[in-house]
């Protein structure tokens, strides 16, 4: 099994202050269309295929990986996008947090397991260093929180 976190402030010195409101629209666009947010030929699909108001399903091909997930949302403060289709099995978390003193916090978490390889197995190890290093869950996090303030700039936030 695969746990792994990531908790980064939404707002550091010398970049435009976003809102809780502007980070959840980023993610929320993040959820509907992955490619805006990837990094060019990560994520070349992104298309909902169900929406209601509980929830989306939306088919992606991202790393080269076609997917299935189901996308719920907690209004304002958490994503979570279930992997029905893929070579993971669990769930993504992207939570929006604030601390004692008002300070706003991203954080990204999973628990998942790789579909057909051992448990806690080689694979499963390798993806678990890969998204505790800074390539994972810290450079989604930062490459998020940049994007959004670019479609603020660019008024589509």
């Amino acid at each position: 099994m695969i746990y792994s976190t990531a908790t980064l402030p939404v707002n550091v010195a010398g970049q435009a202050p976003l809102t809780r409101a502007q980070v959840w629209e980023g993610l929320v666009q993040k959820a509907r269309d992955a490619k805006l947010f990837f990094p060019p030929n990560e994520c070349t699909r992104c298309e909902i295929v169900e929406e209601s108001t509980s929830h989306l399903v939306r088919e992606a091909t991202i790393l080269g990986d076609d997917l299935i997930e189901i996308i719920t949302f907690d209004a304002g403060t958490k994503i979570t996008f279930f992997q029905a289709q893929s070579p993971r099995e669990g769930a993504i978390i992207n939570e929006l947090l604030e601390d004692a003193d008002g300070a706003l916090y991203l954080r990204f978490y999973c628990y998942l397991g790789l579909r057909g390889k051992v448990a806690s197995g080689p694979e499963e190890q390798a993806a678990q260093t890969w998204m505790d290093s800074d390539q994972g869950f810290k450079a989604a996090i930062q490459s998020t929180l940049k994007r959004t303030r670019e479609l603020f700039e660019e008024g589509k936030i």
